[in-house]
C-alpha cells in the first residue's frame, strides 16, 4: 500500500476509534445528535485553516502561513467595523450581511496576497514573512478597533451560516465540505496543484521548467488569505462579535491537523481530504476531553505533544524507511502527480 493511501487509513481507523472511545467514556451520549451537531459546527473555522497552511506547506523553501487566524481576525474587524458605521445589522439585516460577509473575504484575499508578494518579489523565507505579517495584521486589527470586540449581532443571513442545519448537519459544515472539494479538485485536476506540487518536490526541476513560479506562489497563498477571510465570516457568524485576539491557540491547531494529515513540512505533498478528515479527528479528541473533565492547559499539553509526535515520525518516514524512494533532485525527474 502507497504511503498516500496508508496516511488515510490511518486517519480513517484513528476517527473511528476516537468515535468509539467516546461512546464508552459517556455511556453514548458522545453520539447523540446534539453533540454531533455541535462537533461538526466547530470544525470548519479550524479547518479552513488548516487548509491553508497545507496549501503553503506543498509549495515547499519554508512554506507555511503563520499569519492565518490573524488575517481571520483582522477581516471580520475590519468589516464589522465598515458595515457598522455604513449600515448597521438592525436597519437592512440582509445587505449587511452580504456586505459583511464581502468585506471579509476582500480583505483575506488582499492579506494573502500581500504575504504572496513580499515571498515572490523579495525571496523572503515564507514563515519569516507569515510571522512578521501576523503581528502586523493583530496590530492593525487592534488599531482598527481600538482594541475592543466589535459587535456584529445576529443578522438572519450571516447567523444562519454560524448556527443553522441543512437536513440535520450545520451549514457552517457543508460550506466547509464544499470548499474542501473544490480545492482538492483544483488541486488534482489544474496545472495550478502540479505546478504547486512541483515546486515543493523539485524545485531544480521545477525552475527547468519554466512554469510562473511567482504567480503560482501569489496565488496560493492569496488562496490560503481567502480561507482566512472565509473562517473570519464563519467566526463571526458562531459569534455576535468579532475580536483581534479571538482563537489565540489556531495557529498551533492548524499546523497539528496539516501535520497529522501527512503534509510533508519540506513541501510537494498535501491531500485535502486527509486535511478534512484529521480536522475531525482533532475535534473528535477535543470533545473527549472534554467528556473526560479535563482541563483546558491539559488539552494544550496534548495538542503540543501531538504535533511534535507526528514531526518526529513524518521526519522519520521521509528521511528512514522511504529515502530509496525519493524523488532524484536532477532537473530531469519526472512530474509529480498532484494527490487529491
Amino acid at each position: 500500500m502507497r504511503r498516500t493511501d496508508g496516511q488515510f487509513m490511518m486517519l480513517v481507523v484513528m476517527n473511528a476509534l476516537l468515535l468509539v472511545a467516546g461512546v464508552v467514556i459517556s455511556g453514548g451520549s458522545f453520539l447523540s445528535l446534539f453533540n454531533l451537531q455541535s462537533m461538526a459546527g466547530q470544525v470548519p473555522e479550524i479547518g479552513l485553516l488548516a487548509i491553508g497552511v497545507m496549501l503553503a506547506m506543498c509549495a515547499g523553501n519554508g512554506g507555511i502561513d503563520l499569519s492565518g487566524i490573524a488575517l481571520a481576525n483582522l477581516s471580520g474587524v475590519v468589516s464589522a467595523v465598515l458595515m457598522v458605521s455604513i449600515l448597521g445589522p438592525a436597519s437592512d439585516p440582509t445587505t449587511f450581511s452580504l456586505g459583511f460577509m464581502f468585506g471579509c473575504l476582500l480583505v483575506g484575499f488582499a492579506g494573502g496576497l500581500f504575504n504572496g508578494f513580499l515571498i515572490a518579489r523579495f525571496s523572503i523565507t515564507p514563515i519569516l514573512c507569515t510571522l512578521g505579517t501576523q503581528m502586523a495584521f493583530m496590530g492593525l486589527a487592534i488599531v482598527v478597533s481600538q482594541g475592543r470586540a466589535v459587535t456584529v449581532g445576529s443578522p438572519a443571513l450571516l447567523s444562519s451560516l454560524g448556527n443553522d442545519m441543512l437536513f440535520g448537519v450545520p451549514i457552517s459544515f457543508v460550506i466547509f465540505i464544499v470548499v474542501a472539494t473544490l480545492i482538492g479538485a483544483v488541486l488534482k485536476f489544474t496545472p495550478f496543484g502540479l505546478w504547486l506540487m512541483l515546486m515543493g518536490t523539485n524545485p531544480k526541476a521545477a525552475t527547468f521548467a519554466g512554469f510562473p513560479k511567482n504567480g503560482v506562489i501569489l496565488a496560493t497563498y492569496a488562496l490560503s488569505g481567502t480561507l482566512s477571510g472565509l473562517a473570519g465570516i464563519i467566526i463571526a457568524a458562531r459569534n455576535v462579535n468579532v475580536k483581534f485576539d479571538y482563537g489565540s491557540s489556531y495557529l498551533l491547531i492548524a499546523i497539528l491537523i496539516a501535520v497529522m494529515a501527512g503534509v510533508r513540512p519540506e513541501g510537494g505533498y498535501g491531500r485535502v481530504v486527509c486535511v478534512v478528515l484529521s480536522a475531525v479527528a482533532l475535534q473528535l479528541m477535543s470533545s473527549l476531553l472534554n467528556f473526560g473533565g479535563l482541563s483546558n492547559f491539559v488539552r494544550d499539553f496534548a495538542w503540543g505533544a501531538l504535533l511534535l509526535t507526528f514531526l518526529a515520525v513524518g521526519r522519520y518516514d521521509v528521511m528512514g524507511f522511504f529515502a530509496p524512494m525519493r524523488r532524484s533532485e536532477d532537473p530531469s525527474a519526472s512530474v509529480p502527480q498532484s494527490p487529491k
